[in-house]
């Protein structure tokens, strides 16, 4: 095909391939590919459209097992060409699932009452204008997964909201409990029951879709009426909301208050993985294939490798012959500890995070001094409405070297097409900090990449929780940390409210944690005042450990 039909567009593809330093396995694939559009469809490299590129990814996932059966490059090499035009999604595009009707979200549990199924999609229509795709989400696996389908799979042939009691009771009973299936280390497959956290959630998602259907009723009968029934969710199920509140606040102070002690740990960490990767990579590559080099003591080996793309370098340990992707271990270093101390600084949310942009940064003049003060400029997510942070001297020197990372040759930054997984579609380009090349295009760093990140940096420290697990920590654990130490020292919390972008101070007050100085130290002055009052020998005098005598 290349040098019969299309000379000219293999010629340019290979041209890029050549800028993007991809290996040569995946570039020969992709242009095979090319190729075979070609001499099904017929026509020039110009003459290929998306649904080609589509098609074939399908065939390809259905006919094959391998990781290259789904590798998008040849659609990549395609967009870079120009071959789509300006608006063509990125390549991720491709195998990313967009938002699901109302219809596909139910019908995802398979529920046989067919009727009960159209009145969940009507409802789920009704509520849409109202919420987000991630409520409308949820909402689905609530009323769909965990209630009915539930029903139907332990009273098999139900067709009626119109709850016996012990039908009721039943429910309520399991939906307080779920199954956590894992994998042992031999490899058998265990399951355990544990508490669901969020059933009380779920208990009001069940009653509001109850009342829901009882107040429409009264509006539109002939579409309502007749699922309008008595709910299965009484007053004295959801009487104790304020205890169940106050159990979760009590959860999470403990969590910050667990992992507070470990913040300096985990930045410690972060910032000498980042050190020793960049060593490493600045060493690997500065010796010949083949030869041995040492860094921190480590001995390693540079291998010969027919198919290494030119922006990779590897390195192999003698001992073991194993390989380590030396750019990829860098790579992962420096956006772990980019995401950090982001995090640990600003108090942002997560998809706050991934989405600062190059546009991110304004400047504040002081009407009084004439002082200039950085500021980050948060775009709108959760409420809806943009807020200012100051830009610190710490956060300044990580956003600069985020900047000096993806920097392209022509000094600016590459606008980047993301995925907002919420809402399940692709946002307009746009020069984000979190971002890097890979293959043809630049991708945006998401939030799951992030969590697996932060998780991975802390698995590596061996911390562990009061029960002796791995201590997990997410990336809204630094929105608490940030929060409670804003307002433990002096930020009056309204303050810290607009800080952190919420909308109703008693939120803020409730990402604080609980540390009772002041009950702490009348406590102490109260033990203190009446061992002064007691007779002296009442009391007595501790010694250092191992000491024989006692002084009363």
């Amino acid at each position: 095909m290349a040098r019969v039909r299309d000379p000219v567009g293999f010629a340019a593809l290979a041209v890029i391939c050549q800028v993007d330093q991809v290996n040569s396995h995946t570039t020969q694939l992709a242009l095979r590919r090319i190729a075979a559009v070609l001499a099904a469809k017929g026509g020039l490299i110009t003459d290929i459209t998306i649904g080609d590129c589509l098609e074939l990814l399908q065939i390809a996932g259905d006919l094959l097992r391998s990781s290259d059966a789904t590798s998008p490059y040849f659609y990549q090499l395609l967009r870079a060409a120009g071959i789509f035009g300006a608006a063509a999604p990125p390549g991720r595009a491709l195998k990313t699932q967009g938002q699901l009707s109302r219809g596909q979200l139910t019908d995802r549990y398979g529920i046989e009452c067919r009727p009960v199924r159209d009145l969940l999609v009507d409802y789920l229509c009704e509520r849409q204008p109202a919420v987000d795709h991630p409520t409308v989400h949820k909402l689905s696996y609530v009323l769909g997964r965990l209630f009915w389908r539930d029903l139907e799979l332990h009273h098999p042939g139900i067709a009626t909201l119109h709850l016996p009691a012990e039908v009721a009771a039943a429910w309520k009973q399991r939906i307080t409990t779920k199954t956590i299936r894992s994998r042992a280390a031999g490899g058998e497959g265990t399951e355990a029951t544990a508490s669901r956290v969020n059933a009380f959630d779920h208990l009001v998602t069940v009653r509001a879709f109850y009342l829901d259907l009882a107040q429409w009723a009264a509006d539109d009968p002939a579409r309502w009426g007749p699922w309008a029934t008595p709910c299965p969710i009484r007053d004295t199920d959801i009487a104790q909301r304020g205890k169940e509140r106050s159990h979760r606040k009590s959860r999470m102070d403990q969590r910050t208050r667990e992992r507070i002690p470990v913040l300096p740990a985990l930045l410690a960490k972060v910032d000498a993985d980042r050190q020793a990767a960049a060593e490493r990579l600045r060493t690997a590559e500065a010796t010949a294939p083949g030869q041995l080099f040492t860094v921190a003591g480590q001995t390693l080996r540079r291998p010969v490798r027919a198919h290494a793309s030119a922006d990779r370098t590897w390195a192999q340990d003698p001992g073991s012959g194993k390989h380590g992707d030396l750019t990829l271990e860098e790579h992962k270093a420096f956006w772990t500890w980019a995401a950090v101390q982001a995090l640990r600084h600003t108090g942002i949310r997560i998809e706050e995070l991934t989405e600062l942009s190059h546009h991110s940064f304004i400047q504040y003049k002081l009407p009084a001094t004439g002082e200039l003060i950085p500021l980050l400029q948060i775009a709108p997510s959760k409420t809806d409405t943009e807020r200012l942070l100051v830009i610190s001297p710490e956060l300044a020197d990580v956003l600069s070297e985020i900047i000096t990372r993806i920097r392209g040759q022509d000094a600016t930054v590459p606008l980047v097409t993301a995925d907002d997984y919420h809402e399940r579609v692709w946002n307009p380009p746009m020069p984000l900090l979190f971002q890097r090349h890979y293959g043809a295009e630049h991708h945006a760093i998401g939030g799951p990449a992030i969590r697996e990140l932060i998780s991975d940096a802390l698995t590596s420290t061996g911390i562990t929780d009061a029960s002796g697990k791995p201590l997990r920590f997410v990336p809204h654990d630094f929105r608490r940390i940030f929060i409670t130490d804003a307002i433990m020292h002096g930020m009056p919390p309204h303050i810290a409210q607009l800080v952190a972008g919420h909308r109703d101070i008693g939120v803020t007050l409730g990402y604080k944690a609980v540390y009772p100085e002041e009950v702490i130290n009348a406590h102490r002055a109260f033990i203190t005042r009446r061992r002064a009052l007691r007779p002296v020998e009442e009391y007595r005098t501790g010694v250092p450990r191992g000491s024989r005598t006692t002084t009363r």
